[in-house]
């Protein structure tokens, strides 16, 4: 995007990348906060997935395992993951992968916080009908 964007073409190219990343879930994400917080929705479309989501240098599948690395570290971001488990595998990631970038997580933020993320994953696999792994 270049700088002279105005604030709804930069909110509709970021509207754009989250459906395509996210589907319904980043749908749903902005729906619950437009009643308390809809300058922190837009913000999360027009900066998050507009500016950020959409730069070269990493595929979305790449993106994501970052995402989920983070996010698993940060720890208490259960909600958050389920939705970027969600958007991983959207992009192509698979389950086995998914779970493999959360046991490499334990090595650098600790067992709990990658059981969390885990127990999250799985929730996710299981209404997506891909358990058991193998």
């Amino acid at each position: 995007m270049s700088e002279s964007t105005t604030r709804e073409e930069r909110y509709d190219h970021g509207r754009e990348m989250l459906d395509t990343i996210d589907g319904t879930a980043g749908a749903n994400v902005l729906a619950a906060l437009g009643d308390v917080a809809p300058e922190l929705a837009h913000q999360i479309v027009a900066w998050g997935f507009g500016e950020i989501y959409s730069r070269p240098g990493l595929e979305p599948r790449d993106r994501q395992l970052v995402t989920l690395g983070m996010l698993t570290a940060l720890g208490g971001c259960e909600p958050q993951l389920e939705v970027h488990v969600n958007a991983s595998l959207n992009v192509g990631l698979t389950p086995q992968q998914i779970i493999e970038t959360l046991l490499h997580s334990a090595a650098y933020c600790g067992f709990p916080k990658a059981l969390n993320a885990t127990f999250t994953a799985k929730k996710v696999f299981a209404e997506r009908g891909l358990l058991p792994i193998t």
